[in-house]
């Protein structure tokens, strides 16, 4: 019995190795799954269920092998795909999950999200977030021409990796208040999530609380899962 996490594998058609990877893990790993949540930025970028590429078509149909063969898959949105849609989670039999979402495994209470919304520190991001996420901006952009919306997409991207560039790492990190908060207001043991590619499992102590804060990595140069059993929950690094 296990239930898998994934996240920020940043799937591109300018990483091969890395869909490769994970093609390989939904059929080795995932497919003796009890379930497996995608918490987001599965994709370095969506423009829209409407894009064409062929990835997008390959990814969906491992995905729906998966959904066959009776393992749910459950998807949050991160912050470079957080446009994909009902049409692409019809097509790959993925459930689309709110981006803070409680679940109970094997007896115990997690809180899933991606993780972005934990990094308060980050005005900047935050600001920008709250325009992306406005549902007019964005009817408005999925009404533009895929080639504009390639434009602006890269654009972006561009222009946050700038940005990065000169924030500390303290800064895009989570603020620890807002953990507690999230642990508090939800009643859970636990915390999963991704985003801030500092993979770890915390154990948190802190105003009467006591949970564990697991972080996935983000697939770079090796894959990352965790591991939740009735047992235990495990942070797994594994080879392309």
């Amino acid at each position: 019995m296990a239930t898998l996490f994934i996240g920020d594998l940043h799937l591109s058609i300018h990483e091969p190795a890395i869909t490769a990877g994970f093609l390989r893990f939904i059929r080795e790993d995932a497919s003796q799954a009890d379930a497996l949540y995608i918490l987001g930025d599965l994709f370095d970028a969506w423009i829209g269920d409407d894009d064409p590429q062929p990835l997008h078509l390959v990814v969906a149909q491992a995905l729906q092998s998966l959904h066959q063969q009776g393992v749910p898959c459950y998807f949050i949105h991160g912050n470079r795909d957080f446009l994909l849609g009902k049409a692409f989670a019809a097509q790959s039999g993925i459930t689309l999950l709110p981006e803070e979402n409680m679940i109970e495994l094997y007896g115990r209470r997690f809180l899933v999200l991606h993780g972005d919304t934990l990094c308060t520190d980050d005005q900047d991001y935050q600001r920008f977030r709250r325009r992306v996420h406005n549902p007019l901006i964005q009817r408005l952009f999925l009404l533009l021409p895929l080639r504009i919306r390639l434009r602006i997409a890269a654009n972006m991207r561009a222009a946050s990796q700038r940005a990065n560039q000169t924030k500390s790492m303290q800064i895009m990190d989570v603020n620890p208040q807002q953990v507690i908060a999230r642990l508090r207001h939800y009643q859970v043991d636990g915390m999963i999530h991704g985003h801030t590619h500092r993979p770890e499992i915390h154990v948190i102590r802190a105003e009467g609380i006591t949970a564990q804060r697991a972080v996935l990595g983000a697939w770079h140069h090796q894959g990352s899962m965790i591991k939740v059993t009735p047992q235990d929950i495990e942070l797994i690094s594994f080879p392309f």
